[in-house]
């Protein structure tokens, strides 16, 4: 056994990890996909920016389900093909959502999209052990869960460029390409990945098992407030900007991408401060979108004060992954690792939906504005939570 896995690894290696990488990437990039594009899609469709943001809240809430579901029913086929499956699962939805005709015929699709987000999450998060040497495991991890950080801090923006440049479909074909394109790294590039044993797999016990651990209990509660007022918020960028005196179209996806370079940087200055003050960390984290997210609300100083909030935002959210699983893995009882992880994945996704939902039913009831009070209310209480 040792040695298939040895081959396995050689077999695989660092190409076979990016790869990972790109499909993480892909899924979490589609999923986010509509958050710069609510504006056009509704106008497109005849509906408004409230129930164009269903297109974010289905995907969130048939991920958590799917991550557990879809590793349960791929019972013993080989994790390379299933993969490569919802990857290609990924690449039609995509491509038929450019064509979609109506809402009803978008949301549908984004159904698809969730089982694909919570498969490909559920496989891709062990799989380095398996694909490199036991000493480059660290480090291939933290690579495949890249492609989730990268995702979403950039592809709300590239999103956004493409729907400006050919309009929204025009965003939904080029992110069918690129599904396209790593569904064929995947079958290229990833060795044969047989499921594990019957008895490492028949542990549906131990994935809510870490619950009876009060710091998980809290940990997850912060995720969940922290994410959920960030999308709820976030969801609604765009209406929220259009509001501001001085910005226009071209100006708004300058600031999304100007987002998207802030959080890449949160990202790795949380990931360098929380290891020396973890708690420190997520606390400023959480107070900076507390405060950032009714500030852009109140919509001040124009085109350079969104700017400047809109980094703000974008370096705060941007550690907010980071920040929370370091938190959840040192509460994490001898052992539960793995049980954790899985908790983590479901409620971050039942938050994403959560926020978009929470967002747009107050957008439909008051304003863009409204939906970012009601974030930053959403993470002053995340604030009460950690301390």
């Amino acid at each position: 056994m040792v040695n298939v896995r040895q081959k396995t690894r050689v077999a695989g290696g660092r190409p076979a990890v990016v790869a990972v990488a790109a499909g993480t990437f892909s899924v979490v990039t589609t999923e986010m996909l509509p958050v710069g594009l609510l504006t056009p899609i509704g106008e497109d469709l005849g509906v408004s920016a409230g129930t164009a943001g269903l297109t974010m809240t289905v995907p969130g809430l048939v991920a958590a389900v799917a991550a557990p579901v879809v590793t349960r029913l791929a019972g013993r086929l080989d994790r390379r093909w299933v993969l490569v499956g919802l990857m290609g699962l990924l690449t039609a939805a995509n491509l038929l959502s450019a064509a979609a005709t109506g809402i009803g015929v978008l949301v549908a699709l984004r159904v698809l999209v969730g089982v694909c987000i919570g498969g490909v999450w559920a496989i891709a998060a062990g799989l380095a052990v398996r694909l490199v040497p036991e000493r480059q495991v660290g480090p291939a991890t933290s690579l495949i869960f890249s492609g989730i950080a990268v995702a979403s801090v950039l592809g709300v923006p590239a999103g956004t460029m493409a729907g400006a440049a050919g309009g929204w479909r025009t965003a939904f074909l080029s992110m069918g390409a690129v599904a396209l394109a790593v569904t064929a790294a995947l079958a290229a590039l990833l060795p044969p990945l047989p499921p594990p044993s019957p008895e490492a797999a028949d542990r549906s016990g131990s994935v809510l098992g870490p619950l009876r651990a009060a710091p998980v209990r809290v940990g997850l509660l912060v995720v969940l407030l922290l994410v959920t007022g960030h999308f709820a918020g976030y969801t609604f960028v765009r209406p929220l900007l259009e509001r501001v005196p001085g910005t226009d179209a071209g100006l708004i996806g300058g600031l999304l991408v100007a987002y998207g370079v802030a959080g890449v940087a949160g990202n790795f200055l949380a990931g360098y401060t929380v290891a020396r003050r973890p708690r420190t960390t997520l606390l400023l984290i959480a107070a900076a979108l507390a405060a950032v997210m009714p500030a852009l609300a109140v919509a001040g100083g124009g085109a350079v004060g969104a700017t400047v909030l809109v980094m703000l935002w974008g370096l705060a959210y941007g550690g907010v992954s980071v920040a929370t699983q370091n938190r959840l893995m040192a509460a994490a009882p001898p052992g539960t690792g793995e049980g954790v992880s899985a908790l983590f994945v479901s409620v971050f996704n039942v938050a994403i939906a959560l926020g978009a939902l929470v967002g747009g039913r107050v957008v439909d009831a008051s304003s863009p504005a409204g939906a970012a009070w009601t974030g930053g209310a959403l993470a002053l209480l995340a604030v009460c939570a950690v301390g």
